[in-house]
């Protein structure tokens, strides 16, 4: 792109081209000269290693923070005599409130580490100490949670989670500090490039945007509690507000700025997604954690006291089970359902060839409503038997797998809005596989919704059968697919009959004309 054409909005995109332009000409440069990049690279050692068991650490131990941050909701106790929709308003709406805060600010943090480690390709003893610090850090917001959903009117349970925001910032800024004065630990693009500032600047700006959020979240906190969560919230929301006010802006000046199409070039674009590797890595997480958290309760409450097995039943241990028989129900419903997401997960990332930032938002709001699962599963097996608090738990869990299914499905259509550089072209608009996708991500939104209002017109509606019903749906899904492609093929015969009678037509009349050998001979 020429200086002259260059628009103000389009000066940080014209640079990041440029470099990228620069720096892809000296890579083809080191590929032809083999002995280039050995000389690119003089320190390398071996104390010097590829990151990617370190990101797997990582991504295992931020997808548990975020997760079992569920548990002190989970385990909150309601009295049998108090009514659920009165314990939702006064104990358990405020701790979901900062649940689901807490959780996004953990996937703030999370990105962030992505960014890092597009910039840093390879590890020494004081880049995996460093990260070792930041993991340390993050394994403590939860007790931090724990702080501010027991005390939501009280600065210090915000100031101390700030603190760690902070502190977690200040030690990922230092790992970036610590890379680009020991640049063979970088990228190799960005170590053949001569604009390394620019790239260390960008990178440090990401980082410390939340931090710097924080600290002043914190210190509102002995001024305006709410204020100081309205900020917390901007950690989570102001990049894209950001966006969104400089198209608005780009849109009332009447030229909207270019943005780079190529998302393969990712890994340098510091603005453009995030890792579809790392995305899906922290997800399997996710699931894989709430999936685990389910049985903790089994463990710990369905186990029977020797005791009373030797005086109630007569050291009959059968008999004994047989009393947590609907804990056991809860668990496999609660289970299969998790399992179920994550396979309508797996099944639409197959077919998604590059993330976009709106997806990567998407899929975290869909993970913070599947780790409240867990107090879905609470809730359903605590008030299994036929009283008031029944029908709400049903309910409570219907709105938590709604919006966990809710969010993949717009996952999806987001996707199809740049589908050509998204999504596989099977299940684009008119692929093969387009209604199946399309049925597959409407399942659990509309079972869910519907089981909602049956509960609010059938008062027999009980847990045992809900749970009954989650186990059912694997049969749906198996069914699903066979009943699409008969769908399809009904649909096709109504819609075009014509044009499928002139396909035979056609294909008779070919079957008819000589071959052009029969013709010579």
């Amino acid at each position: 792109m020429d200086n002259e054409n260059n628009r103000p909005g389009e000066e940080d995109v014209d640079i990041l081209e440029h470099h990228v332009d620069e720096d892809m000409e000296k890579i083809e440069i080191t590929a032809r000269r083999p002995f280039l990049r050995t000389l690119a690279l003089p320190e390398l050692g071996g104390n010097t290693q590829s990151a990617h068991r370190l990101l797997a650490y990582s991504d295992a131990i931020l997808s548990i923070v975020a997760t079992i941050m569920i548990l002190p909701i989970a385990h909150t106790e309601i009295r049998p005599d108090q009514e659920l929709q009165e314990s939702l308003h006064q104990q358990l709406a405020r701790k979901i409130a900062v649940y689901l805060m807490s959780f996004l600010i953990v996937t703030v943090a999370w990105a962030a580490h992505v960014r890092l480690f597009q910039v840093i390709d390879h590890l020494d003893d004081t880049v995996s100490l460093l990260n070792l610090a930041c993991m340390m850090t993050i394994t403590f917001l939860p007790y931090t949670f724990s702080l501010m959903a027991s005390f939501p009117e009280m600065p210090f349970g915000i100031l101390f989670f700030c603190v760690c925001v902070i502190a977690i910032g200040l030690i990922q800024a230092l790992m970036v500090l610590y890379g680009f004065n020991n640049p063979y630990l970088l990228n190799h693009q960005i170590q053949m490039s001569e604009n390394q500032l620019f790239y260390r600047e960008h990178i440090l700006k990401i980082i410390a945007r939340g931090p710097i959020m924080c600290f002043f979240a914190g210190l509102l906190a002995f001024l305006s509690v709410p204020l100081a969560y309205t900020v917390l919230v901007l950690v989570i929301f102001l990049p894209h507000l950001l966006k969104l006010i400089k198209w608005v802006k780009e849109r009332s000046r009447g030229s909207v700025e270019e943005q780079p199409r190529s998302l393969d070039l990712f890994s340098f674009h510091l603005n453009e997604p995030l890792s579809k590797e790392r995305l899906e890595g922290f997800s399997d997480g996710v699931y894989a954690i709430v999936a685990t958290l389910l049985i903790l309760d089994i463990c710990e409450n369905s186990v029977p006291d020797p005791t009373k097995v030797k005086e109630k039943t007569n050291n009959s241990l059968l008999e004994a089970l047989s009393e947590f028989g609907p804990a056991f129900l809860a668990y496999f419903g609660s289970f299969v359902t998790v399992g179920l997401l994550w396979f309508v997960h797996h099944s639409l990332f197959l077919c998604v060839t590059k993330s976009t930032r709106l997806m990567g938002l998407l899929n975290t709001f869909s993970l913070a409503f599947v780790g409240g699962l867990p107090l879905a599963y609470q809730l359903t097996s605590e008030f299994n038997v036929k009283s008031r608090n029944e029908l709400k738990a049903i309910q409570v869990s219907c709105f938590i797998i709604f919006f966990a299914s809710i969010f993949q499905f717009a996952i999806w259509t987001a996707a199809l809005f740049e589908e050509r550089e998204t999504l596989h072209p099977s299940v684009r608009y008119g692929g093969k596989e387009h209604a199946f996708m399309f049925a597959k991500l409407s399942l659990y939104p509309c079972v869910s919704l519907v089981t909602f209002f049956l509960t609010c017109f059938l008062s027999k509606f009980s847990a045992a059968f809900f749970h009954l019903m989650q186990i059912i749906v694997p049969f749906a899904f198996l069914a699903l697919r066979i009943l699409v492609a008969v769908t399809m093929v009904i649909i096709q015969k109504i819609t075009w009959p014509s044009r499928s009678g002139d396909v035979v037509l056609q294909d008779e009349q070919d079957a008819e004309l000589p071959s052009p050998s029969s013709a010579d001979d």
